[in-house]
Order: structure tokens, then sequence, then C-alpha cells
């Protein structure tokens, strides 16, 4: 049977074990900050990425070095500069020596109407959300083979069953879901790839969604009720270091939203 992943590692942390390394793009706030929390605690230390986030950035890691010295890195960039993301990988393996996992968090949000869809939309979406994984990802990719490592891209369930309204931020989770599996393919079988879909969990901060929208996005969830940023962070968890035989999945973790749009 297999053991938990927290259990699993803090047994080993005294025997000859190498704490992991892991790095999480926008982990500053919301479900990636609960992603980075998840990790730590089950002994990995964590390289923080964030674009402007800051202060939350750099508090969550002096709560992590604080707990465990040296155990957690800050890093800034914007992601839509792929020429600056094999620094941020560089600049990991500088200050850890190695990387064993990438957690393809960050992610822009917005509604598009179709007819007023422009050059800077199509950037900030398709950018943040497949060009940027699949970039960082391959700057990762030769440094994860060498640890035998692991990617987990934030998809949505959205990505099968487009959101109304956005339709560009579902066409590129959906390619998301399709890079997901092709770099299982192309990596394997050294680095596993493997995706998790969120459903309700958190509503975005900038009041996208009213109130009726979302108790009615809540009535079409089986469970009948939002998730939580955990329920994200213990799936990435298992699928990272738990999941030795898992590569080219996407778990949706909906509350069985997704069962039934």
């Amino acid at each position: 049977m297999a053991i938990p992943a927290v259990d699993f590692l803090l047994q080993h942390m005294n025997t000859h074990f190498i704490a992991p390394v892991v790095l999480v793009t926008g982990g500053a706030r919301r479900v990636g900050a609960e992603i980075a929390r998840r990790l730590h605690a089950a002994g990995a230390r964590v390289a923080l990425h964030y674009r402007s986030s800051s202060a939350n950035a750099e508090a969550l890691a002096a709560g992590f070095n604080a707990a465990r010295p040296d155990s957690a890195l800050v890093l800034q960039a914007d992601l839509l500069d792929t020429a600056g993301l094999p620094g941020l990988v560089s600049a990991v393996l500088e200050r850890f020596g190695r990387l064993d996992g990438l957690v393809n968090n960050a992610s822009s949000f917005f509604p598009t109407a179709v007819g007023e869809i422009d050059e800077a939309a199509w950037a900030d979406l398709i950018g943040s959300n497949l060009k940027a994984p699949l970039f960082l990802s391959q700057a990762a990719a030769p440094h994860l083979k060498a640890s035998g490592g692991a990617i987990i891209n934030i998809v949505d369930i959205h990505a099968e069953r487009p959101l109304k309204g956005y339709p560009l931020y579902s066409a590129a989770k959906a390619g998301l879901l399709g890079l997901t599996r092709a770099l299982a393919l192309e990596l394997a079988p050294r680095v596993r790839v493997n995706g998790v879909a969120p459903g309700a969990i958190e509503w975005p901060d900038d009041g996208q969604f009213s109130p009726a929208e979302r108790e009615a996005i809540v009535r079409h969830t089986l469970l009948g009720r939002t998730g939580a940023p955990s329920d994200i962070a213990r799936t990435v968890a298992f699928l990272l270091f738990d999941a030795p035989y898992i590569t080219g999945q996407v778990i949706a973790v909906d509350g069985g939203r997704s069962a039934h749009l």
C-alpha cells in the first residue's frame, strides 16, 4: 500500500533523504500558495515564483525558512517573457542544485467576447496558460530527467467543457490539457507529466461571478459546495510524490461538476 506523501517524506528526512525541490509558478497567493504549503509540509524545498505579489511571496518563504532553514526561495519573473524562463530554472538550480518537480500553476483568467478579442487578450491568456508552461517545461526537462522528476499542470474542467463567455481562456486550457499528454509522451520514461483540473475552488477576487452565478454553479456541483485550495494541493502532492505509475493523466477535482456539465 502506498505511504501518504507527508508521512513518507518526513520519515526519511533524517535517513539520507535528499529533500526534493519543486518550482511552483504563481506560488505567492491563493491556490498556488496552498500548493506550496502542502509541498513544504511534505518535506520539499520550494521555489516560489511570483510576478507582482512580492510581499506575499516573501512572507510565505520567510515562514518556510523559519520552520526549516534554506527550504524556500523566492523568484520574480514575467512568464510572458519567454526568453527569461530558462533563467528561472537556472536560479533554482543555482540555489538548490537540483529540480525534482515543476507545478505550472500561474494563470490569467478573464472573459473575452467573440468579436472583441484582441492581440493583448490572446498574448495574456494563451501566454500564461499554454505558452509559458510549454517553454518552462522545456527548460526544466533536462533537470527533471536527471532527477526522475515530474511536471504538474493546473488545467481546468473547462478545457473539455468550455465556459460560456470565456472562449479564449477555455481554448488555452484545452491546449494545456493536450500539452500535458503530449509532454508525458515526449518525456517518458524519466519524467511523469500529469494535470489537475479544478472546478469551483476559489472564486476570482475581481467580482467576475455574481452571487447568483456562484449559487448556480454550486447547485450544479454533485457535492453541493465549493472546494478548497487544499483539495487541489493534496492532489498535486499525490501526483508528485505518491503516484510513480501515473503519467499523461488529468484529474478533475471539481466536486463532480464535470460529470454532468
